[in-house]
């Protein structure tokens, strides 16, 4: 009960964990939701570009009184209220989420980064600058990241060696190529359908295309221990209880020689048909008996093991998204702590062409018509000069690049008059060999 009695001493308190929130969408709301139901958590600000469209989102779905909660159309009105002691980033804009996440750390507010897209583009500077002004930067639980982070804890505090861990999804390798006009005949539906629903093709179709799969496998690098593999992420097919035959394969062929590793497994087989028992919604992580005895304990206590017995597996099937972001919240504000922060630079994603691309054609980003993103070390992207997936929106190509080619810097005329890029600098200086 640590945290359900620390919120409801602060509600006995009258004294609330004031929230401010940056953007209004689908997970946002979902957190609202909860929160509306959270002792010892106050909604003091919401910032939203269509900030009556925001108040209509929580007067329908969220149980909480709009009249008690400021509603803005800027960022700075939320991070500098004196009611608010946490932000939480929710717009997933890679650019402006590093403006936001700089202005609430320098008003020394805890940042709770739902903005993955923004933690993989310069977390690891982001966390620094956080550090030094005594207040938590976080990554977003119930998003997978923090999820898998959880488990590669709980697994290193049990004394466990990590072979793997990460996350399920719905992909196969021509997927890549989709665009948001071609995302919906994958998911099963008109593109009236979706629409009448409200899904944003371009969003639905960076899960598709790997992009986003991509951007969480690197979070979850940057936040633990775990390397990215030389081949990025091959996300191959796996059924719950295959999870710890088919990681372990996977870590040797790829050549981790011990070290655990990120990768995302498919809920689709090689043929396209649906995987029984998947993980498409869930985290895993599969670690290593160190010795004859505990193999013998994880058959003992029923664990789901490869056929040696050696290597098991954790699994969670699902995630709520928003709707577990409390805990991210009173991890941060009781006990300092947070739900997962980037420590190291340990993977990147890079914008690579989903076809041929010509000279001055601009690019649009993650989702979209021209790029989607690959897993790479860090040090790949570093070394080659990769164009990171969350500088690829509003690019302009100075020459033309292939199809699945890793797109560099060099390639595109960039906006470097922003703080995205001068913390990206910074990064990039901090890794190079002395």
């Amino acid at each position: 009960m640590r945290l359900t009695n620390g919120l409801r001493q602060r509600a006995m308190d009258g004294n609330p964990i004031g929230v401010g929130l940056i953007g209004c969408g689908k997970f946002a709301t979902m957190f609202l939701a909860q929160a509306a139901r959270t002792p010892g958590i106050a909604i003091r600000a919401i910032a939203d570009l269509d900030p009556a469209g925001a108040r209509a989102k929580v007067e329908r779905s969220t149980g909480l009184d709009a009249d008690e909660i400021h509603f803005v159309d800027n960022h700075a009105s939320v991070v500098h209220d004196d009611d608010v002691e946490l932000v939480i980033e929710a717009t997933g804009d890679p650019v402006q989420g590093v403006v936001h996440a700089l202005a609430a750390i320098e008003a020394r507010r805890h940042i709770l980064m739902v903005n993955v897209e923004a933690d993989v583009l310069v977390g690891p500077a982001l966390a620094k600058r956080a550090r030094h002004r005594g207040v938590v930067y976080s990554l977003a639980y119930g998003d997978q990241p923090a999820l898998v982070v959880e488990l590669v804890d709980w697994a290193h505090a049990a004394g466990f060696e990590i072979v793997a861990a990460g996350k399920g999804t719905k992909h196969r390798p021509h997927f890549r190529f989709s665009t948001p006009e071609t995302v919906w005949d994958h998911y099963g539906l008109t593109p009236e359908r979706a629409a009448a629903s409200g899904m944003n093709p371009k969003m639905f179709n960076s899960f598709l295309d790997g992009t986003k799969s991509a951007i969480e496998m690197a979070a979850i690098a940057n936040a633990t221990d775990l390397e990215v593999a030389p081949d990025g992420l091959l996300f191959p097919p796996a059924a719950t209880g295959d999870l710890a035959t088919v990681l372990s394969q996977r870590a040797a062929s790829a050549g981790m020689n011990g070290h655990g590793m990120v990768e995302t497994v498919s809920c689709l087989d090689g043929e396209g048909r649906p995987v029984p028992n998947d993980l498409r919604w869930g985290v895993y992580v599969v670690f290593k008996a160190a010795s004859d005895y505990v193999a013998g304990c994880f058959r003992d206590y029923g664990l789901v093991t490869d056929p040696s017995g050696r290597y098991a597996t954790l699994w969670r099937p699902c995630h709520l998204i928003g709707l577990e972001l409390g805990i991210s919240v009173a991890d941060m504000a009781l006990r300092g702590e947070p739900t997962g922060a980037p420590w190291r630079w340990a993977g990147d994603v890079a914008a690579t062409a989903k076809r041929d691309l010509e000279v001055g054609e601009t690019l649009d980003g993650e989702g979209g018509f021209t790029v989607y993103g690959a897993l790479v070390p860090a040090a790949v992207a570093a070394a080659e000069g990769l164009l990171p997936i969350g500088l690829a929106h509003h690019a302009r190509l100075r020459r033309k690049v292939a199809r699945d080619r890793r797109l560099t810097l060099d390639d595109v005329e960039l906006d470097r008059d922003t703080l995205a890029w001068e913390l990206r600098t910074e990064i990039l200086k901090e890794s190079a060999p002395p």
